[in-house]
């Protein structure tokens, strides 16, 4: 990999770090590929954030969920493990399901993804 590249990856993961931060102490996510899709598909879920590493059938099923639910879906670039401790849980996570709300954080969050991530 060379350094663009590596830099951009790593002011990639900070901006997600950041949001992911935000929402954690919003209390407006959900931990889990279970309770991530079974938030999706009662409607409650914004956007996810995968672990690079997740279970292939999980990243499968959530992405095709997603894509007929139009829920934005972004890939963590690092492993479960790295998600768990960005998430500041001592255990690895292999998806974060960002709540869907009009509160004035989650849209402000909803924007810095759509901005930073893609």
């Amino acid at each position: 990999m060379d350094r663009l590249k590596l830099i951009r990856l790593i002011l990639k993961m900070v901006d997600l770090n950041n949001i992911i931060s935000l929402v954690m102490k919003s209390k407006k996510a959900f931990l889990g590929s279970k309770q991530a899709l079974k938030a999706s598909k009662s409607g409650k879920t914004a956007a996810l954030i995968l672990a690079s590493n997740c279970k292939t059938k999980t990243l499968i099923t959530l992405k095709n969920y997603a894509k007929n639910s139009k829920i934005p879906v972004y890939i963590y670039p690092s492993s479960r493990a790295d998600l768990g401790a960005a998430c500041g849980v001592p255990f690895p996570v292999s998806v974060l399901a960002i709540r869907e709300s009009n509160d004035p954080e989650i849209v402000k969050i909803k924007q810095e993804l759509n901005k930073n991530i893609n």
